[in-house]
């Protein structure tokens, strides 16, 4: 029995995302890509118009799921740097179990592909750093961080220290683990 349309697209999506866990890093073909799933390259078009739309795919799930679990965290957590706190562990913890979705986050998946992925994935990052500075703003009204503190520079540095982290990640062939350290350079980081 065949598969249903979306459910056809969701398995290309995922296999795509497997794919780009091999730690070697190698490109995705559409070729590949078919060869993978069995299908004809012809019927992966008939899914998606290009391999762009495939990765704009992977760029949706990341920020449905990351901005998801962002609006829970700011719901939830009334302390500043509790939320600053929950939304780093987060994010390195993303990248922990959706090893794909790292090498979408930092790029190298997006190498030589359309350039609006990329800026795609600059404006999810200027989103996630509006929402440290935002978080930043709240513990600094709270009084949980310094009277000096320049949020805007704390949330970049702060954004600064996970893509970095996710980098190590993606680079050490998945073998540095985004939250590996974290719990001592959150003191550093967030002055707790």
């Amino acid at each position: 029995m065949a598969a249903k349309p979306g459910e056809r697209k969701l398995q290309i999506l995922q296999t795509v995302a497997a794919m780009l866990e091999q730690p070697k890093g190698e490109k995705i073909t559409t070729a590949a890509l078919a060869a993978r799933l069995e299908l004809s390259e012809a019927a992966l078009y008939r899914h998606f118009a290009s391999k762009a739309q495939m990765f704009e795919g992977l760029i949706e799930f990341i920020e449905q799921t990351v901005f998801g679990l962002i609006n829970k965290i700011t719901q939830e957590e009334k302390s500043g740097v509790q939320q600053v706190d929950a939304i780093v562990s987060m994010l390195l913890g993303f990248a922990q179990k959706n090893r794909g979705m790292t090498r979408v986050l930092i790029g190298d998946a997006l190498v030589n592909e359309d350039e609006r992925l990329q800026v795609r994935i600059n404006q999810l990052m200027d989103r996630i750093e509006a929402t440290l500075k935002q978080s930043m703003r709240i513990a600094a009204t709270q009084g949980e961080m310094g009277e000096a503190v320049d949020v805007s520079a704390h949330a970049n540095l702060l954004l600064c220290y996970v893509i970095g982290r996710w980098q190590q990640f993606g680079k050490s062939g998945f073998a540095r683990d985004p939250l590996a350290g974290w719990a001592a350079q959150r003191a550093i980081l967030l002055g707790k």
